[in-house]
């Protein structure tokens, strides 16, 4: 950990800031097409009950929510839920996951995105979303592993330090925050032990450029997580030096690995935790 760094439990990102409102249109736009295409998979149609944790701006809770009309229903939940879209049959409701209950076996789907790695709890918390679905009923978890993610092309070496160093001083303030930014490759048997079957990981990985929306959501995290990031030993001429780098339109990065992975929980039996 950084010498300046100081632990600071809790979510690192801001999710009711000036920056928040950015920080949920970059995920959307890397991330929704095929967030929306794992979730087709599941079969999730009208009449469906669905809960979202940590919906964040609520894209995903609104395409659930057309999915399951006009009879389903769509719970949403963020610490912040005020940027969640009206929507008929979508209720959004704020929540800690990580403190407040989840009613048991109540869902035929329930969704988590880039939420659990940042939560110091994330196994108690997978174990109440895997207690939340109906026998039978699938969970999905899309979570990254930043332990890969490296610079392809950049204008010369000490550039390419560069960005590494931005990228191991983010991971360094998510770890002093309790965050876990390698959990994507653990959440495959994490979910297993939860007592969940059918368990599919799916790892995906992507080129960082310019023009990508996977970039200008790291550029964005430059402005995010600004005060962080000096706290943790960089400075605002580094900032300045890496946000140029990301804007280079011969930049060339690979993006670190997004797992998405699906589990059902059993037709018969209770899960660990579960009340009998």
């Amino acid at each position: 950990m950084p010498a300046h760094l100081v632990e600071d439990p809790g979510y690192v990102f801001d999710n009711d800031s000036a920056h928040s409102g950015e920080q949920h249109r970059c995920l959307a736009e890397a991330y929704d097409a095929a967030t929306f295409a794992r979730l087709a998979e599941t079969g999730v149609t009208r009449g469906w009950r669905c809960l979202e944790i940590g919906s964040g701006g609520g894209s995903v809770a609104a395409w659930l929510a057309e999915r399951v009309a006009p009879d389903g229903e769509v719970l949403a939940t963020d610490l912040a839920p005020h940027r969640i879209p009206h929507r008929p049959g979508l209720t959004a409701l704020r929540h800690d996951v990580a403190t407040d209950p989840l009613p048991e076996a109540a869902f035929d789907l329930v969704f988590a995105r880039l939420v659990l790695q940042h939560v110091p709890e994330r196994l108690a918390v997978l174990g109440k979303l895997a207690r939340a679905l109906k026998p039978g009923g699938r969970l999905q978890i899309e979570e990254f592993d930043t332990s890969y993610e490296p610079p392809l092309l950049t204008p010369d070496e000490e550039s390419a330090r560069l960005y590494e160093r931005f990228l191991a001083t983010k991971c360094a303030v998510m770890r002093a925050a309790g965050g876990d930014p390698e959990w994507g490759r653990r959440a495959p048997a994490a979910m297993r032990a939860a007592g969940l079957v059918d368990v599919d990981p799916r790892p995906r990985v992507e080129l960082r450029t310019a023009d990508s929306p996977g970039l200008r959501l790291q550029l964005h995290h430059t402005h995010h997580l600004r005060d962080k990031l000096l706290a943790a030993g960089m400075t605002d001429e580094q900032l300045d030096r890496v946000r140029a780098l990301m804007r280079d339109p011969g930049f060339r990065a690979a993006s670190s690995v997004l797992y998405s992975v699906q589990a059902r929980r059993p037709l018969d039996g209770p899960l660990p935790g579960a009340s009998r």
